[in-house]
């Protein structure tokens, strides 16, 4: 059987921009094309978007899932199975979450009683490494694979440090907040997430911008964030800009 670009959009639920971009880009070409120069496409070609969408949901970029499938040693099996492996993390981080979620309204509730380091136990290093990861993506892809790079070559122990190290700043930031985001509490707070910013890449501070946009623009990160104060997201913003205004001075 083969499709139009107008039956694969709406098979897919990608637009008809899309697949003509996938076609420009050489990551997905028509099998075919018509006397009337309409593309078409064969069988092959839905699986070959189905790779292409699920290499998009695990925010690889484009440049990237062209090099792994056009690899002779690419293996549709194989790749079906790493997708399985990586959906199944995903789902067991966001259990971590709505457990954590769920301690807290008990928490609130004056029903369960939870640390300051319990709070922050949802955020995994595989969360921490994805806000990072996901900012970076807004400036340089070659500083994302350089700092993935960096953070597969930690140990579990320096891992569990580095995770450690970040509950610890959140903290940090979250007792300075009653003293405003200009005051040294909460500038120490900042300077020391800049630091533990650096086990995945040293920011400008464009990019320290960028990310505490992130914290309350993106509504993954921003519910994160409200789960320990609902301020917290607001407040990085401000001492973010007020730290980045003295850096520049």
């Amino acid at each position: 059987m083969r499709y139009t670009v107008k039956q694969l959009s709406d098979l897919a639920g990608v637009t008809i921009r899309t697949l003509h971009y996938y076609d420009e880009i050489g990551l997905l070409k028509p099998s075919s094309h018509g006397e009337n120069g309409y593309r078409y496409y064969g069988d092959e070609s839905l699986l070959h978007l189905q790779q292409i969408l699920f290499y998009r949901q695990l925010d690889l970029p484009l440049d990237q899932v062209k090099q792994i499938m056009e690899s002779p040693d690419f293996d549709l099996m194989s790749a079906l199975e790493s997708h399985r492996k990586e959906l199944l993390k995903r789902i067991a981080q966001m259990e971590r979450l709505i457990a954590t979620v769920d301690d807290t309204i008990l928490h609130l509730e004056g029903k369960k009683e939870m640390s300051k380091k319990q709070l922050f136990e949802a955020f995994s290093d595989e969360q921490q490494a994805e806000y990072e990861k996901e900012a970076m993506q807004m400036y340089d892809p070659a500083t994302v694979k350089a700092a993935n790079k960096k953070w597969k070559n930690y140990t579990a122990a320096e891992k569990q440090d580095i995770q450690d190290e970040g509950n610890a700043v959140y903290e940090v930031i979250l007792q300075a907040m009653p003293k405003g985001a200009s005051s040294p509490e909460a500038q120490a707070g900042v300077e020391r997430w800049r630091r533990h910013l650096e086990y995945f890449w040293v920011p400008t501070e464009d990019q320290l911008l960028g990310l505490v946009d992130l914290y309350n623009t993106d509504p993954r990160f921003k519910a994160n964030f409200d789960k320990i104060d609902p301020n917290l997201a607001g407040f990085m913003r401000e001492a973010v800009k007020v730290y980045v205004g003295n850096r520049k001075k």
